[in-house]
């Protein structure tokens, strides 16, 4: 029962991040177990298990909201199944003492990637397209380095793919989440897939974690939900990301047998880095509505001469007005 309340605590944590950033669940779930003890291959097993009914019903929310473009899904989807059916199978067949610096590693790559990613510049509408002008030539390799991540490092699928795709700017960023995580149901059954020919029965003792995870994902749905509403995504992106590295720090000190003061300049190094890209990113989403609302206000100065222009031109002679008219026949 414990260990049920645990992992269901790992649920909510990651539904509340991937709920209000649309991304990350693999990577926070991960990282939890991992440090709950959790091997790297069951952790990683066992969040894209629970992926496969999130993930379905998540495309099958977004394709009845018309957020979705099915070329995207199948040119995105397709190579990453086979990406992420790989990087389960790599995974499943190292042992537990290699697997946790590996996976470890990546996760943190995939935090300094939030961190710099969130703090830089956040997502925003780019375009309003619904439909992508991606090429399968762009697509395919996209997808493939994303499963295999994702696969292999316990998550990352949405921070590979969804902040490239918005970050090109050529379609609607509704468009690009909706499509990502309907091909994401792909990417997760391909990888369940994989952990479970690779782990054999071993896999069913992934049962518990999945059911704790299920249930705290359904918890914090709404919770998610109106934290959306109240913190912009630069800034939970870059502190979940400044987590990450903080975190997937500790297990590669520990690996490395990296003691005492290396390791805790280190740490704070890591804080202070993590807190201060935190606070340009809150400062930055401070000041941008202050800079469109400057835009608005001087758009709006600058169109009032024209509109007392043409009034001066009525008052002076109808020749001009009428001249912009369409004539009546």
């Amino acid at each position: 029962m414990i260990k049920l309340l645990v992992f269901t605590l790992v649920g909510i944590g990651a539904q509340i991040v991937d709920g209000t950033l649309g991304m990350a669940f693999g990577v926070t779930a991960t990282t939890l177990l991992v440090l709950s003890g959790t091997g790297a291959a069951h952790a990683s097993a066992a969040v894209h298990f629970a992926e496969v009914a999130t993930t379905l019903a998540s495309g099958a929310s977004h394709w009845r909201f018309g957020n979705i473009d099915w070329k995207v899904v199948l040119r995105l989807g397709v190579p990453g199944g086979i990406g992420a059916f790989l990087g389960a199978t790599v995974l499943s067949r190292i042992s537990t003492e290699s697997a946790a610096p590996i996976t470890a590693g990546i996760l943190l790559a995939i935090g300094v990637f939030l961190v710099v990613r969130f703090s830089s510049r956040p997502p925003v509408e780019f375009a309003t397209s619904e439909k992508t002008a991606h090429s399968a030539k762009f697509l395919t390799p996209l997808g493939l380095f994303g499963g295999f991540i994702d696969a292999s490092g316990g998550g990352g699928w949405g921070p590979v793919t969804t902040s490239t795709l918005l970050t090109t700017g050529r379609s609607a960023p509704r468009t690009v989440i909706g499509s990502v995580s309907a091909s994401e149901f792909i990417v997760s059954a391909s990888a369940s897939v994989g952990f479970l020919l690779g782990l054999g029965s071993d896999f069913f003792d992934n049962l518990l974690i999945i059911a704790g995870l299920a249930l705290g994902g359904v918890i914090a749905a709404p919770i998610a939900a109106w934290l959306v509403s109240r913190i912009t995504p630069g800034v939970l992106g870059t502190g979940v990301g400044g987590l990450l590295v903080l975190t997937n720090a500790r297990t590669l000190f520990k690996h490395f047998d990296i003691e005492g003061a290396p390791r805790t300049i280190g740490y704070v190094l890591i804080v202070v880095v993590a807190v201060a890209l935190t606070v340009w990113a809150w400062r930055k989403s401070r000041t941008a509505p202050a800079a469109g609302d400057t835009a608005e206000t001087t758009g709006a100065d600058a169109a009032e001469p024209a509109v007392a222009g043409s009034v001066g031109t009525d008052a002076a002679g109808e020749g001009s007005a009428d001249a912009t008219q369409v004539p009546v026949r």
